[in-house]
């Protein structure tokens, strides 16, 4: 159920680097319509929260050189209703920062955190666990994250380990573990304890502010003196100060040190389009486990690739074998498509040699 003091933080300032060429600096990967759908992976988040959350308690954390890309692709958004950094710091300021400036407005508040790029099949299922969110940290000093019965030994996502039930659909957190080696990874789906981490997070406010002020006591002092959040100085002090801010994740800075840290179990349909690898994972393939993203192709015997091209260029593939193949603008690439680490690496050797025309 959702009442009025039931508030959502939209994180949308990342750059995507790891879908590259696609994802650039000044266009990344949650202002791109991957599906093909005429959405963005931006839009299709705000349509599902919008389903249950009046949109003057949506708010939108991104980076300042994102926000007229915000107002292009969501043009009812007031001003008032994104948050925009100067700088980037991570989750864990932006997190602070939202809780902070949300408590001002309501001290009773309860919030649904959650990123802008995730794939979401079951909508109906989804909305209705997050409604069952609201209602556990209503009643409960907990900060609650949904954890979603993995299907495969994946190495690209966080994983939790689940211990003892609380109540009914609600667990104690015991470990949380992030990106392991695929042994490792082998190893968790068989225990059976061990979830994947959506990175879904809901909580009351005064339950997060004070897991912050406890634990993050210098990203706090960076973001909070005296009364200004919430003040019409508000934006100025941010600016001003959100450099000094720790360069932290809110897993690592709070999840992962936090007591009262808790998960909800769930299946939904759901995907972190964060690589490429995880794109395909989500994708419709051909007979031959090849997956083609609006464009044109003539394969021979070439199986478990993903394509990419402009729409109107066509790609002639002979041999190829779990490859990435994507071209946009200047940039083509062709590497194995699940080495995500080295698409990193790619990016920051064409920063670094070739210029920022390239990234």
């Amino acid at each position: 159920m959702i009442t009025e003091h039931d508030y959502c933080v939209i994180m949308c300032g990342g750059v995507g680097r790891r879908f590259w060429p696609f994802s650039r600096k000044e266009k990344p990967k949650q202002f791109l319509d991957f599906l093909g759908i005429g959405r963005s992976l931006l839009q299709l988040t705000y349509d599902r929260f919008a389903k249950i959350i009046p949109k003057d308690r949506i708010f939108i954390s991104t980076n300042e050189a994102y926000v007229q890309l915000i107002h292009e692709q969501l043009p009812g958004v007031d001003d008032r209703m994104i948050l925009a950094e100067p700088t980037k710091r991570n989750t864990a300021p932006c997190i602070a920062w939202a809780s902070y400036h949300i408590r001002s407005l309501d001290p009773e508040a309860n919030i649904v955190v959650t990123p802008s790029d995730h794939l979401i099949l079951r909508e109906a299922d989804f909305l209705d666990v997050i409604g069952k969110c609201f209602d556990f940290v209503r009643k409960e000093d907990i900060l609650l994250t949904i954890g979603i019965k993995p299907n495969r030994p994946e190495t690209g996502y966080g994983y939790i380990q689940v211990g003892d039930l609380k109540e009914d659909g609600l667990y104690e957190a015991k470990t949380f573990t992030e990106k392991p080696e695929l042994d490792m990874a082998k190893v968790f789906i068989e225990t059976g304890e061990f979830y994947w981490n959506s990175g879904i997070f809901v909580w009351n406010v005064n339950s997060i502010i004070s897991a912050f002020e406890q634990l993050q006591p210098l990203l706090c002092a960076s973001l909070k003196h005296g009364e200004m959040i919430g003040s019409w100085e508000e934006k100025d002090f941010i600016k001003q100060n959100y450099s000094y801010c720790p360069n932290v994740s809110i897993d690592y800075g709070i999840m992962e040190k936090a007591g009262n840290v808790c998960v909800t179990l769930a299946d939904f349909g759901w995907a972190d389009l964060g690589t490429w690898d995880s794109l395909y994972d989500a994708s419709p393939k051909d007979h031959e486990g090849n997956v083609i993203l609006q464009c044109g192709t003539l394969l021979y015997n070439s199986k478990n690739n993903i394509i990419a091209l402009p729409k109107d260029k066509i790609a002639v593939i002979q041999n190829m074998d779990g490859y990435l193949i994507a071209e946009s603008g200047n940039v083509l690439i062709i590497c194995k498509k699940d080495e995500e680490n080295d698409i990193k690496k790619f990016v920051n050797d064409a920063q670094v040699k070739l210029g920022e025309d390239f990234v």
